[in-house]
């Protein structure tokens, strides 16, 4: 059986390398010697096969500083509340067009919009409270209670201008802020808003 192709270059490589004092311990790879096998399928034939070289293992996956990361922010709904402290719960009552009544405790810096849809009540609030709409328009019942918040902007008062039921005590809910002073407020929801979104229009 002849041998395998590059093997005389190989001896005369070894050869070289015995004559040298540098290179007398320098280990040159071997080439694979084949070896005769049969297979079934072709039972009057020699076939060689040759021992190959293991291979490189799989890289590594990149460091984790490389890979790029993705993050979440919790969903904040409309309508959320912050939890009073106990002993700090200030009470809002509302009534509905229809004549209920419903109170609420709530804590200090909560619009009156937020907890109207905290508490599945119908204020639209189509703007979501940037004061760009008069559908969470309400009206205060007590013109003391009135008298104590705070003077409607220039931007209020061009949303109240197109409010539906208009009064003297009416207010945006996105604007009025609940704070000690007004304690026990009472509001009440007009029969209609305008939005031709809404269900009254339909």
């Amino acid at each position: 059986m002849p041998p395998p192709r590059g093997s005389s270059i190989v001896r005369n490589l070894q050869s070289w390398c015995t004559n040298r004092p540098f290179y007398a311990n320098t280990t040159l790879p071997r080439c694979p010697r084949p070896t005769s096998t049969r297979t079934p399928a072709h039972s009057g034939l020699p076939t060689r096969t040759f021992t190959t070289r293991p291979m490189h293992p799989r890289l590594s996956l990149a460091p984790s500083r490389y890979l790029r990361r993705f993050s979440t922010t919790p969903y904040l709904p409309h309508g959320h509340l912050t939890h009073p402290k106990p002993g700090e719960e200030l009470k809002v009552t509302f009534v509905t067009k229809e004549g209920n009544e419903f109170t609420f405790e709530v804590a200090e810096g909560d619009n009156l919009l937020d907890i109207g849809q905290a508490h599945d009540l119908e204020m639209e609030g189509a703007c979501g409270g940037s004061c760009a709409c008069s559908t969470c328009h309400v009206i205060v019942e007590d013109q003391e209670m009135y008298d104590l918040l705070e003077e409607p902007d220039d931007d209020e008062n061009d949303m109240l201008d197109l409010a539906f039921g208009l009064t003297e005590t009416s207010r945006l809910g996105c604007q009025v802020k609940m704070k000690k002073d007004i304690d026990g407020l009472k509001v009440k929801l007009p029969a209609m808003t305008r939005n031709l979104q809404a269900s009254d229009f339909k």
